[in-house]
C-alpha cells in the first residue's frame, strides 16, 4: 500500500509558475514509476507527465510540454511537477499516481495507486 499527498497547488496568474509535490508514504517509494494526471470540470482525466523509477526517463504530453518538469527525490519519497508559463487550459484538478515497476504510462488504468488531488486554477 501507498499513500500520496499532493500539495503546491493553488491560484496563480497567467504565465506563472507553480511547483506540485506529491509525498509518498507506505511500501519502497523508489519501487514505483510515477505520473502526474489532470482533471477539468466536465472532461475526462489525462496524463500530463511521468517519470520512470530510476527518473532515467520522462515523458510529457504535447499540451505541457517544454512548460512542465517532472522530477523525483527518493530520499524524500517525493514527486514534483515544475508548472511554468501556464495558461488558462491548465486549469484543472492535478493527481499524482504510482506503478510498480519501472515504466510510467500514459493510460490512468495502469497506476495502482493516487493521491486525492490539488486544484490548479489559472486566471487571465
Amino acid at each position: 500500500q501507498v499513500q500520496l499527498v499532493e500539495s503546491g497547488g493553488g491560484l496563480v496568474q497567467a504565465g506563472g509558475s507553480l511547483r506540485l509535490s506529491c509525498a509518498a508514504s507506505g511500501r519502497r517509494f523508489s519501487s514505483y514509476a510515477s505520473g502526474w494526471f489532470r482533471q477539468a470540470p466536465g472532461k475526462e482525466r489525462e496524463f500530463v507527465a511521468g517519470i520512470s523509477r530510476s527518473g532515467g526517463s520522462t515523458g510529457y504530453a504535447d499540451s505541457v510540454k517544454g512548460r512542465f518538469t517532472v522530477t523525483r527525490d527518493d530520499a524524500n519519497n517525493t514527486v514534483h511537477l515544475q508548472m511554468n508559463s501556464l495558461k488558462l487550459e491548465d486549469t484543472a484538478v492535478y493527481y499524482c499516481a504510482v506503478v510498480a515497476g519501472a515504466i510510467w504510462g500514459r493510460k490512468a488504468s495502469s497506476y495502482d495507486y493516487w493521491g486525492q488531488g490539488t486544484q490548479v486554477t489559472v486566471s487571465s
